[in-house]
């Protein structure tokens, strides 16, 4: 008998058709009745296989007390209850370490088109303007600027290191301090105030809720940037679209937004903003290396082998 597993979302195409081959899968996310769904499946479903933000909290996991893992497909776990999972002995895992270098080539990606306001310059030229209008403005350049990282982990680090290959200097903040050469700032504030462009790469989560906020963004200054990878909760949303309206701040660039695909409309108006949406570890190969990680996951546990990437 094959493993039932449920699927919170639609994900990765060549996961999920592994998972259906290699389990008994139930789709949540396609059930007109969830509640219905869920009483169908709560003395055989055995784990989940998380894919995007649904929140998976205790009232989930006691619909369903056969539960013994919980699999995110990818690095952030913010919409697990961890404690919760914790209380009931379920096992959590993610996919770290094999979306590093795809997101910090997003990361670069995005200073390099916030500050040279590359997306504009190529809608310029694509609209006939470089003829008809002569060469687009002068922009900013990355190199002597310090990038403060908010969030130094391998994620983190890896964006260090291609920041300092374009010329950048770095600082960071943490909760704690590391053993690295980078100079450290002890919050948020003060790291705003001693950079250019402010990185955020912190975990989601109430912790970092709004961390980001009029106070940091104030010492960036108008001359200052952010550019945010991590989680759309972690700014302010509301306060950094009127900073940039009011140009409190030179620039952001954005690839999370706080009610996601929902991007408010109010950014589109705006020149001195960059939005991707959410393309950070969105690339065939490490979307594919994350799903194998999901995968071998479940395959261990149900193989009653230690996982490989336990969060808790």
């Amino acid at each position: 008998m094959k493993p039932d597993i449920i699927l919170t979302g639609k994900g990765h195409a060549g996961t999920q058709a592994t998972l259906d081959a290699e389990f008994s899968t139930h789709r949540l996310f396609e059930a007109q009745d969830k509640d219905r769904f869920l009483q169908e499946l709560a003395r055989k479903a055995r784990a989940l296989a998380t894919f995007g933000h649904m929140p998976v909290n205790g009232a989930l996991m006691d619909k369903l007390p056969k539960l013994e893992l919980i699999a995110n497909f990818g690095v952030g776990v913010d919409a697990i209850n961890l404690d919760d999972a914790k209380a009931r002995k379920i096992i959590v895992t993610n996919t770290p370490d094999v979306l590093n270098e795809c997101v910090a080539d997003t990361a670069i990606a995005l200073v390099l088109s916030t500050l040279r306001k590359l997306p504009q310059s190529e809608a310029y030229t694509r609209a006939g303007n470089w003829a008809a209008k002569g060469p687009y403005p002068l922009a900013t350049s990355l190199g002597g600027k310090t990038l403060g990282i908010l969030g130094l982990g391998r994620i983190g680090e890896a964006i260090a290191k291609r920041a300092m290959a374009c010329g950048m200097k770095i600082r960071y903040h943490n909760r704690n301090k590391k053993n690295v050469a980078y100079p450290y700032d002890p919050d948020p504030v003060a790291l705003a105030k001693n950079c250019n462009v402010l990185m955020v790469v912190t975990p989601g989560g109430a912790e970092t809720s709004k961390l980001v906020n009029a106070k940091v963004l104030d010492a960036l200054g108008p001359q200052g940037y952010v550019c945010n990878i991590a989680r759309g909760s972690v700014i302010d949303e509301p306060v950094l679209l009127r900073y940039l309206q009011e140009k409190k701040i030179a620039g952001a660039g954005l690839d999370v937004f706080v009610d996601e695909p929902r991007v408010p409309p109010e950014f589109f108006t705006l020149d001195n903003v960059v939005l991707f949406p959410h393309v950070g570890s969105a690339t065939v190969e490490t979307r594919k290396a994350m799903g194998d990680c999901q995968i071998e996951n479940l395959r261990l546990h149900f193989a009653g082998k230690p996982v490989k990437t336990r969060v808790v």
